[in-house]
């Protein structure tokens, strides 16, 4: 085993920031096996993240340090992401024949036309998709703005931990690249599958349907777990903290279950099914393979089931670590239960391997 998963000099800790937590997890590669060399998963104070922008970036940053110090990993560069709501993305044309230094140049000076804010303000990227189906003279370019400010809070925040913020990522895209990890988990070839991935975290709910393994189509809306935190601090008089507790560890009294679990789990499946129906409104599909549950609430023992008999449509929980090896200061049984919610941090440690 020994030197068999080599930590490369650039491997990346994958940082997701949500609403409610800072997840961090680091991967190395064998061949084409991963193992998990560190995880750890920490809460954030109240309201330092309000709809995914770092409102409080001293708590952020210090829940990073706790982060860090908690996975013992001396990896110090990380990959981080901001929301795709706050990303423009266009695909454009551009002569095929221009290096990538010229590409950049020339985008600089037309990107004004694509982008609705001053230039001076906005954290630009691109990828070169392909030749252009229409003129094999032409490349396919997928451009990518971002105002800066929220590319630089995420960067200030990581650097109170003493970490490097090596690559800013879109979190779609960090998705699409874990979800490449469970598409052989599905049956009838991945190359054909449209599948909807609902990530539903603390407060929001973002649906992403992937079509051959690119993402085709996202929608956010706000509705969250804490819905359900906040429904057992009611009913049984708890504190935050202690009904989160109790919602993932149990202990609550035996009508938890039918009066406020279930009416929960009702109201995740109405979510789902009007996300799809946005889906489904907007264009060529009128139905998906499969439904992957992603983010925190996706661990609610008996949702995917329900989901699937009151959709009809067939229902897993992302697990991106099902093939992986673990390192032994891993928790085989944490991350396994923290699996689904550590989709994104999975997909942008993924950018290690570029």
């Amino acid at each position: 085993m020994l030197g068999l998963f080599t930590k490369k000099a650039n491997s990346l800790l994958g940082i997701d920031i949500s609403s409610t937590s800072v997840k961090l997890l680091e991967l190395s590669r064998s061949g084409s096996r991963y193992r998990v060399e560190a995880y750890a998963v920490e809460p954030l104070p109240p309201n330092a993240v309000v709809e995914k922008n770092i409102a409080d970036m001293e708590g952020v940053g210090q829940a990073l340090g706790r982060v860090v110090a908690k996975a013992r990993s001396g990896t110090k560069a990380a990959a981080v992401a901001v929301a795709g709501s706050a990303v423009i993305t266009k695909t454009i044309e551009m002569d095929a024949s221009l290096s990538d230094d010229e590409l950049e140049n020339q985008l600089r000076i037309e990107a004004d036309q694509y982008i609705p804010y001053p230039l001076e303000e906005v954290a630009l990227d691109f990828e070169v998709q392909g030749v252009s189906p229409r003129n094999p003279e032409r490349a396919e370019v997928l451009l990518a703005a971002c105002r800066r400010e929220n590319v630089e809070v995420r960067e200030a925040a990581l650097a109170l931990a003493g970490l490097n913020a090596k690559v800013v990522d879109v979190e779609a895209y960090a998705l699409e690249r874990a979800y490449g990890l469970l598409s052989p988990q599905l049956a009838g070839g991945h190359d054909e599958l449209t599948v909807a991935v609902v990530d539903i975290g603390a407060t929001m709910t973002t649906l992403s349907v992937l079509h051959n393994g690119r993402t085709i189509y996202t929608r956010e809306q706000l509705f969250g777990g804490r819905q359900l935190t906040e429904e057992i601090q009611r009913r049984y008089g708890l504190s935050v903290e202690e009904a989160g507790l109790a919602k993932k560890q149990g202990g609550l009294p035996d009508d938890y279950d039918s009066e406020v679990l279930q009416p929960f789990r009702e109201a995740v499946v109405q979510q789902v099914s009007r996300s799809l129906q946005f889906f489904f409104a907007a264009g060529q599909f009128n139905d998906v393979d499969y439904i992957l549950l992603a983010g925190g609430t996706a661990s609610i023992p008996g949702l995917d089931r329900l989901i699937q008999q009151k959709i009809g449509t067939q229902t897993l929980v992302a697990n991106p670590f099902a093939d992986m090896a673990l390192s032994n200061r891993v928790n085989a049984g944490a991350l396994a239960s923290d699996a689904p919610a550590l989709m994104i941090a999975c997909g942008l440690a993924m950018r290690s391997f570029d």
